[in-house]
């Protein structure tokens, strides 16, 4: 049988050869990771992957955890799981996944990559943060549960990630192996709770690249056999599909030898490695563990009989983003109540990836509410952060400079709002802020719905999911 439909190659836009792409199509490749490109380059890419495969079916995969803003040119930014975290309804959640699905399908993809149910336990986690449902275990389990099924129905397969738990670390696993000291009780009890409630849900497993030493002092969790074999399958029952995380990311080292080593720890799927050219040439030359490669065939084919012929269709992601708005938005602190004519001093903090705020300015600009710059005479401050989670850039949340700069500036107003289009953590522990809004999303709709509520036309109904 075909070593090579185990391999999920991933393609760059910008990045990627697509010379190798096809040559993997013809190798027949059970499936790709699309990252990046247009709405046209990734439906040309996916057509031209199909035309160039023997196989019957190729699944077409993406991590459009928040819809496909991350990752396509000009399109729409769906609210963050931890924004949902903060409705806290399983209906928000499931929505949510029916929005997703439908965006996935519109350039193609079937199969996303998402929830994430690590928790947010660690406000300095580079690359966790806005992509969690909170620390609340069992409400991260249930969200999740929630938007799983809300993917399933929508026509498109999920994947629950990323196990056994990301959470409490500092370290971005693009860059560097996390090290998680927990107990095996501690993490049966915290880590673990999201997965087991959402199993039941998941199309399959992402496992992640951590080291939990309680469990695996050794082998980091993608391709341990005690986490994958032992706790996963015979522990907690899981009898579908388990994805390797991204190979080529920088926690593992040699990615041929991880990639060997993670189908004898018990994986079915070899993701985006560096070169999978590389990779299949070789594993046809290596001993494979006994009905490895049969096994995962049957599984992807029983995968691709669970995709729904009929689906639910949800929501636009600007339709779902200004439904659910101002029920994620959290409000701690003394409400303003601008009016027209007054004035407020504008700051932007923490914004590596460029994002326009031109929504949330615009419809404070519509209402007659005057803008300057931070220094200057106003009725309050308004530091606006945009700071968010980003592969390979290892931190999170402001600075100490830019946290200097805002103290500084939020001393001297009467009124001082952090408002946060990301990681609602910049701002900890400043006393001068007078109030603090969280939207967790720097989508148009969330930007809009933050100068609403900073002008008393929407109320804040989220609460902490943290």
């Amino acid at each position: 049988m075909n070593i090579n439909r185990l391999i999920f190659p991933g393609f760059w836009f910008g990045k990627s050869r697509k010379e190798d792409a096809l040559e993997m199509a013809r190798r027949g490749a059970g499936g790709f990771c699309i990252y990046g490109g247009t709405r046209e380059s990734v439906g040309e890419l996916i057509a031209d992957l199909k035309a160039a495969s023997p196989l019957k079916h190729v699944f077409m995969c993406a991590d459009y955890e928040d819809g496909l803003g991350r990752w396509i040119e000009g399109t729409d930014w769906v609210l963050s799981n931890l924004a949902v975290g903060a409705n806290g309804t399983e209906e928000a959640a499931y929505q949510k996944g029916l929005t997703l699905a439908r965006e996935a399908k519109s350039v193609g993809i079937e199969w996303v990559f998402a929830p994430v149910l690590d928790l947010c336990d660690e406000p300095q986690n580079p690359i966790v943060n806005t992509r969690s449902f909170g620390a609340d275990p069992h409400a991260a389990g249930r969200l999740g549960a929630a938007l799983c099924r809300g993917l399933h129905d929508g026509g498109v397969l999920n994947s629950i990630k990323h196990f056994p738990g990301h959470g409490r670390t500092k370290t971005d696993s693009h860059l560097a192996l996390p090290v998680l000291h927990q107990s095996l009780r501690e993490l049966k009890q915290n880590e673990l709770i999201p997965f087991r409630e959402a199993l039941p849900y998941a199309d399959s497993v992402m496992a992640g690249h951590l080291l939990f030493e309680a469990v695996d002092k050794d082998h980091p969790a993608s391709f341990s056999r005690a986490v994958i074999t032992d706790l996963l399958k015979r522990e907690m029952g899981f009898e579908k599909l388990v994805f390797t995380d991204a190979l080529c990311m920088k926690a593992l080292g040699d990615e041929k030898q991880a990639a060997l080593a993670a189908l004898h720890a018990g994986v079915h799927i070899l993701l985006a490695a560096e070169d999978s050219v590389a990779l299949s040439d070789f594993l046809q030359t290596q001993t494979l563990p006994e009905n490895c490669v049969s096994v995962s065939a049957q599984l992807l084919d029983q995968a691709e009989c669970s995709l729904s012929a009929t689906s639910k269709t949800g929501f636009s992601a600007a339709e779902f983003n200004a439904r659910y708005a101002a029920s994620c938005a959290v409000w701690q602190g003394r409400p303003p109540a601008l009016k027209k004519g007054q004035s407020i001093a504008y700051m932007e903090l923490g914004n590596e990836e460029n994002f326009a705020a031109l929504d949330f300015l615009n419809t404070l600009k519509e209402a007659g509410i005057h803008i300057k710059k931070a220094g200057e005479t106003a009725d309050a401050l308004a530091a606006v952060s945009f700071s968010n989670y980003k592969a390979f850039k290892g931190h999170i949340n402001l600075s100490d400079t830019q946290r200097a700069q805002l103290a500084h500036h939020a001393a001297q107003y009467p009124q001082s709002m952090f408002i946060s289009f990301g990681s609602p953590f910049g701002a900890e522990n400043i006393p001068s802020l007078t109030a603090r809004l969280l939207l967790f999303s720097p989508s148009k709709e969330a930007q809009i719905c933050a100068a609403n509520i900073l002008l008393g036309k929407e109320k804040a109904r989220g609460r902490s999911p943290f």
